[in-house]
């Protein structure tokens, strides 16, 4: 039995810059950063004290009270970005069969900033090590369990189908739409929303990456802090977002009159079983995720428009993720735009993935390659074309998204407009 063509037709994204997924758009391809000194907590004591964090207003975008005070910040995102999708897509949720409706959300560090929150109140700041439960918000058990995420998007949406969460660290946002691209194409779900989100900005989680070095000390210039492949970076810049997208069998959408952002051609992931954050320089594990999706879309190097880079803005990511895109392309890696959109609105850790997919559709729309924002100073071991500093109008039909995680996860996806599909 062929296996159906998974169509994205709703994208909604909530990132910092920006709410909604023109916003999102226009902060891309302005080329302008929208990292700042933290404002959730007071960052004096970090060594890193910028983020990427988003102007979000849970009331004024849709939420109740009720609504607020039962979801932890990561489902608020997300649910903001589904109803963005759904309505997107023009897809009247109801008249699907709801068990044929399923929901796959990717995420990295849980309900992070509600746990942390939760703590301080129940332990007095820290004071007490026997806690009083009673000061905690009524449903604190979901902040422990993740799948209370995917679980308010169902809720919302009305699915009964297969629902999931997908967290494999950095890679979780590609990793959730490859499975949910899978559901669709065996014939398990008719619709998927499916998407990724994360709020990790806490104490806890800027401590942790302080802890390894991993995240920029430009405080005194924070839009700048994110400089994936430049001579002077000096590491990631945190953030925290969310993009869901309505997944439909391509013919069933064409049939409706829907509009085809682009399809999920090719999937696939590999670990390097090598080190919790170090990564080997050759980049051999993201080469062969590159690879097997390229061949599952009937793809060759040469057909990719354009590669989405994780570019986290360390130097052993840009170094492996160089010499994978060389590994796998071949000389094409150095005729292709490659560019990183963590220049400008950083690394919301299981989110980001989705969220560079949702760049991935629009630039197939309007065939523009976003920047790298940031990058004016030259690295000799970084030589590709990464689109520095400025947008740039280039026809993009496919596109391959490249993600890097802890614990070894490499992935990649790849997309491309219906008329590049090869059936």
């Amino acid at each position: 039995m062929n296996k159906r063509r998974v169509a994205i037709t709703g994208i909604g994204v909530v990132a910092p810059g920006g709410i909604g997924r023109k916003a999102f758009w226009d902060r891309l391809t302005s080329g302008r950063a929208a990292m700042r000194r933290i404002t959730f907590f007071d960052p004096t004591e970090f060594r890193s004290q910028v983020a990427a964090e988003c102007d979000f207003d849970p009331v004024a975008h849709g939420l109740t009270p009720q609504e607020v005070r039962r979801m932890d910040r990561g489902a608020q995102l997300a649910v903001v970005a589904t109803r963005e999708a759904v309505a997107d897509s023009g897809l009247s949720i109801p008249d699907v069969e709801p068990g044929r409706t399923a929901v796959t959300v990717g995420n990295a560090v849980g309900c992070t900033m509600g746990l942390e929150k939760e703590y301080t109140v129940v332990s007095d700041g820290g004071r007490k090590w026997v806690v009083d439960h009673e000061y905690a918000v009524p449903h604190l058990y979901d902040y422990f369990a993740p799948s209370s995420l995917a679980r308010e998007i169902a809720w919302d949406t009305g699915a009964e189908g297969p629902t999931s969460v997908v967290s494999s660290g950095c890679t979780s946002g590609i990793d959730a739409l490859g499975y949910a691209a899978g559901l669709l194409a065996d014939g398990s779900a008719d619709v998927v929303i499916a998407g990724s989100t994360d709020a990790p900005l806490s104490p806890i989680t800027v401590a942790c990456f302080d802890a390894i070095k991993a995240t920029s000390t430009f405080n005194d210039d924070p839009a700048s802090a994110c400089r994936p492949f430049d001579g002077e970076r000096r590491g990631l810049v945190l953030g925290e977002g969310a993009a869901m997208f309505v997944l439909e069998d391509a013919e069933a959408a064409r049939k409706r009159g829907a509009h085809i952002y682009c399809e999920i051609a090719g999937y696939a992931t590999r670990a390097n079983g090598y080190h919790m954050t170090g990564l080997k320089p050759d980049g051999r594990e993201m080469a062969e995720a590159i690879r097997v999706a390229m061949d599952q879309g009937g793809f060759n190097a040469t057909d990719i428009d354009y590669v989405n880079a994780h570019g986290s803005g360390t130097k052993q990511n840009d170094r492996h993720e160089t010499a994978a895109v060389k590994r796998s392309l071949g000389e094409h890696a150095y005729q292709v735009p490659m560019s990183s959109i963590k220049s400008m609105v950083g690394h919301s850790l299981g989110a980001i993935g989705s969220i560079e997919v949702a760049a991935c559709a629009l630039a197939i729309e309007n065939n523009v390659v976003p920047p790298t924002a940031n990058l004016r100073t030259k690295d000799p071991e970084c030589d590709l074309d990464y689109v520095p500093l400025t947008a740039r109008e280039h026809k993009t039909d496919v596109v391959l998204s490249v993600g890097s995680g802890f614990g070894g996860f490499q992935s990649a996806i790849v997309v491309a407009g219906p008329e590049a599909v090869r059936a």
